[in-house]
């Protein structure tokens, strides 16, 4: 399992977690679209924006490997702002290639494009 070495571990101040310490041994945990409803908690919402605007600025438009990213966190962006960037595409492996759809990105988290981020 690839270590994405200085990607932040968790948001700031709080629980919630971007990265793995060690691979699962029996099981790679299966990324999915997860639904995201509009009431969400705030800090749900936040954990999110903070885990786009990591991944923009640890890998901006170039593909990268799954690695140790958290695959819950992943999956509350996966098939909207984090596509397979490759074909065929493994969800439950720790070397799957993703990407950043910057289109969707810029539309539902705008504010990580603005004043110097922009794509």
């Amino acid at each position: 399992m690839l270590k994405h070495r200085g990607f932040p571990s968790r948001l700031p101040g709080t629980d919630y977690q971007f990265t793995i310490r060690r691979p699962n041994k029996k099981r790679v945990p299966k990324l999915v679209a997860r639904e995201r409803f509009a009431d969400r908690k705030p800090a749900d919402r936040r954990a999110d924006a903070g885990f786009m605007a990591a991944l923009w600025e640890y890998f901006g438009e170039e593909s990268f490997a799954r690695g140790n990213l958290d695959a819950g966190r992943l999956s509350w962006l996966f098939g909207r702002e984090v596509v397979p960037a490759e074909d065929p595409f493994d969800p439950e492996s720790y070397d799957a290639l993703l990407k950043i759809d910057v289109r969707k990105a810029k539309t539902t988290y705008p504010e990580l494009f603005e004043s110097g981020n922009s794509a």
